[in-house]
């Protein structure tokens, strides 16, 4: 199972993650360097998954699957 944590790397390469986490034997890890500035407006996985979520929703048969939970229109 892939699972993502956040960490904190410090100037010297110690990572420090930011929430427990329990393995039950030692594991590989990837580590990807993102800029120190969080995004104000969105979280960048929001951002990222935008696209592909919008591919799914964007359907007529969301359309219609959620049409009983918009506002009646009136004519």
């Amino acid at each position: 199972m892939l699972q993502t944590i956040e960490a904190v790397i410090d100037e010297h390469g110690n990572v420090r993650l930011l929430e427990p986490i329990q393995l039950p034997t030692a594991r590989r890890a990837l580590v990807t360097i993102l800029e120190y500035e969080p995004s104000v407006d969105l979280p960048e996985t929001a951002l990222l998954s935008e696209p592909a979520l919008a591919e799914d929703w964007n359907r007529p048969e969301e359309d219609a699957a959620w049409s009983h939970l918009q506002p009646e229109q009136s004519s």
